[in-house]
């Protein structure tokens, strides 16, 4: 069952505080990946990777760079889980 852009954004939010540390709160839909939350290309393999597998989608690693924002990773996910 898929789940809600909510339900994603909340498990996302989890993800990256698991590893980056940053509070869930500051996980919001407009943060830029790289320069609001200052997640770096390693890390954000490792959050991809983890997101993959909570919402048991595939992200290709060419779909990886356009996910920009936090939006655009909510949108990819809930869409990849048709």
């Amino acid at each position: 069952m898929a789940n809600s852009e909510q339900e994603i954004l909340s498990g996302l939010a989890e993800i990256v505080n698991e590893e980056t540390g940053l509070p869930t709160d500051s996980v919001e839909l407009d943060k830029s990946f790289t320069d609001d939350l200052d997640i770096d290309s390693l890390s954000m393999m490792t959050i991809v990777v983890n997101a993959e597998e909570k919402f048991s989608v595939r992200i290709p690693d060419d779909d990886v760079k356009n996910l920009s924002t936090v939006r655009d990773a909510v949108v990819y996910i809930a869409q990849a889980q048709g």
